[in-house]
């Protein structure tokens, strides 16, 4: 319970966003409360033991690279409260038919290389934004930059970023590998990969790759949350949880308060308070396609084909760009592939902590149509077959999520939208109303700091 009567601002939901507006906020010298309906904070970024005892999973987020790479975050002292970060050899992997790979190395000269043919135009691709990298991301990482710091480079990178996944894949590499491997990269966006701005997302998660690796917290995701709150409250910030704001009178009295959840439950706690044409916005915002996420036990590691694919944490499965995004058109389109596109983490190999001696965890999700109610783990573990045969076999114990389930347990995932939001070209910097400053509301002292607002998901 609250051991004020009054603060200088609220901050609803703890969620990374939450937990950054908060910290801010303390940092500014205010009376800052945290408020958080479940029993730890954390949102997209927890740990638990969702399938046999001593096996840590993540329900949600398991790599952060943007963590990494957000200029916020990483000069906050998070190491001070037990935060650590692990990176594999290999930044990630891409299995392909045949007991091939391809993997991504830190060094982009190297993973140039690696790609022959098309290693020329992927350097050329990505170096000239990785020079100017530190002062880019500040462009990158927040709402559209008027005017840019990096004018130049912000401007090579919008007339690539803009087109189509599979435009850009098909007009930049002659070979397969070069163009699954974008394929790969791209199939974040949550989008059909022929759709506009669907290159932004095979861009950025190069870049990223490259600028910062794809690191994971030694331990589970939870660390990142328990090193944010441990140093909010440090600051003299106030964390309650299990209380849950259906109304804004529910609250003591603050200055400010603000807000880390979706649109719709935004509307659902302002109700009547907020004007008409706002709340129309809001109640437009559109919401994109679900996943279904599983969680295995194992009795040992995965046994894939590709022996590249046991240096990497992240793996990319689906195949050629073909494949990946006839599998992301079915999903936007309404339908289940029957290949989806996977993404995995299989933090065990370089962080033996989550799971007892021996045995591993392994982190897999698909996307879905939009409240998808279907169980897809079947053909996540078929696919992961595909490139890793005698996999099943090692299965000790299973836990699924469908995108159904995933807003069941995490309210800002919509329809089981993890990405809180259709980030496509209407709306990537409309998030979530058309508005010069996208935090603010009409109601000059309450906030919007979800997902929902730039840079998004």
């Amino acid at each position: 319970m609250f051991q004020r009567s009054a603060y200088d601002a609220i901050v609803v939901g703890s969620g990374p966003n939450g937990l950054s507006a908060a910290i801010t906020l303390a940092q500014a010298g205010l009376i800052v409360a945290l408020v958080e309906s479940q029993n730890t904070v954390g949102g997209g970024v927890r740990s638990d033991e969702l399938t046999l005892p001593g096996f840590i999973h993540d329900p949600c987020a398991a790599i952060f690279p943007l963590s990494r790479a957000s200029p916020f975050l990483s000069n906050l002292p998070l190491e001070k409260y037990g935060l650590e970060w692990v990176d594999s050899p290999a930044v990630l992997a891409h299995p392909l038919d045949g007991g091939r790979a391809v993997l991504v190395d830190r060094s982009l000269e190297v993973t140039a290389e690696r790609l022959s043919a098309d290693g020329g135009a992927y350097r050329n691709l990505l170096q000239p934004i990785l020079r100017d990298w530190e002062r880019f991301v500040t462009d990158l990482l927040g709402p559209l930059p008027i005017p840019p710091k990096t004018p130049l480079t912000y401007a090579g990178f919008a007339a690539k970023a803009l087109l189509p996944a599979v435009f850009l894949a098909r007009t930049l590499f002659r070979d397969e590998t070069a163009r699954a491997l974008f394929a790969g990269m791209a199939g974040h966006s949550m989008l059909a990969l022929e759709s506009f701005a669907s290159g932004a997302f095979g861009l950025v998660l190069s870049l990223l790759s490259h600028a910062v690796g794809m690191p994971f917290p030694r331990g589970g995701a939870q660390a990142i949350s328990r090193a944010l709150a441990a140093y909010f409250e440090a600051l003299g910030g106030e964390i309650v949880t299990e209380f849950t704001v259906e109304h804004l009178e529910d609250l003591p009295v603050y200055r400010a308060v603000l807000l880390d959840v979706a649109p719709r439950n935004f509307v659902r706690i302002l109700g009547d308070r907020l004007p008409h044409g706002y709340r129309r916005q809001l109640e437009r915002y559109r919401y994109g396609v679900g996943v279904c996420k599983v969680d295995f036990a194992l009795d040992g590691p995965v046994p894939w084909l590709a022996e590249e694919c046991h240096q990497a944490a992240t793996l990319h499965l689906g195949g050629t760009l073909e494949e990946i995004a006839a599998a992301e058109r079915q999903v936007v389109q309404g339908q289940h592939p029957e290949k989806p596109y996977v993404l995995v983490a299989q933090h065990t190999l370089f962080d033996p902590t989550r799971a007892p001696g021996g045995m591993h965890t392994l982190w897999a999700y698909c996307h879905t149509p939009h409240n998808s109610c279907q169980d897809m783990s079947d053909k996540i573990e078929a696919q992961i077959e595909r490139y890793a045969p005698g996999f099943k076999k090692r299965i000790l114990a299973r836990h699924v999520r469908t995108a159904r389930e995933m807003e069941a347990y995490n309210p800002n995932y919509v329809g089981g939208d993890i990405n809180n939001g259709v980030q496509d070209l209407l709306q990537m910097f409309t998030r979530p109303a058309v508005r010069l400053n996208p935090y603010t509301t009409p109601l000059k002292d309450v906030y919007i700091c979800s997902s929902a607002t730039p840079p998004g998901g």
